[in-house]
Order: C-alpha cells, then structure tokens, then sequence
C-alpha cells in the first residue's frame, strides 16, 4: 500500500487488492488466511515492488484507481493467500506494517 494516500482512499485501495488477489471466487479462501498490510513510500516505489515480484514469479493485482483525481495511478497490490509464502517473503520481507 501506498502510504501518501488519504486514510479513506487507502482504506478503500486495501480493500479492492485484497478482492483482486483472490482468484478462486469468494468463499475460497483457506479459514487460516490472515491479511497484512505492507506500506511504501509512494506510487514509484510500488511500480518497483510490482517490477520485483514480477521478476520472482509471485502472481499478484495490481490495483489502478480510474477516477479522478488519481485517474490510472498504480494504489496498491493484492497478492493471493495461496501463493507459496517464501517466494513473496523473499521480495516483501522489508517492507513495512500499516500503522
């Protein structure tokens, strides 16, 4: 997650990654499945984060929001519950908790 976003609209990105991330549908998730948001400075530090977990292999969403006033802007990335834990350690290990 982007942290130079409003509460709400980050608040609201969290929520459209989190629903982009599952693929399976609704309903499919594993009763285990917890969520954790990370943070990034801003939009080019998350347009890397994408870059990286491309280049590792770890399927995710990325989350653009189409209306103004961020019109297309990179918000947030979802990566499924089901993708294989140590391939997405490996890439978000630093990164921060929300706070």
């Amino acid at each position: 997650m982007r942290r130079d976003l409003p509460l709400g609209t980050l608040a609201a990105q969290l929520i459209h990654a989190a629903g982009a991330s599952v693929a399976a549908g609704p309903g499919a998730l594993p009763p285990e499945t917890r969520a954790i948001a990370l943070m990034v400075a801003d939009e080019a530090e998350l347009a890397l984060l994408a870059e990286r977990l491309e280049l590792a292999a770890v399927p995710h969403a990325a989350i653009r929001e189409p209306d103004p006033p961020w019109s297309g802007a990179l918000m947030a990335i979802g990566i499924s519950p089901l993708v294989d834990p140590r391939a997405a350690r490996r890439v978000l290990a630093r990164l921060p908790l929300l706070r």
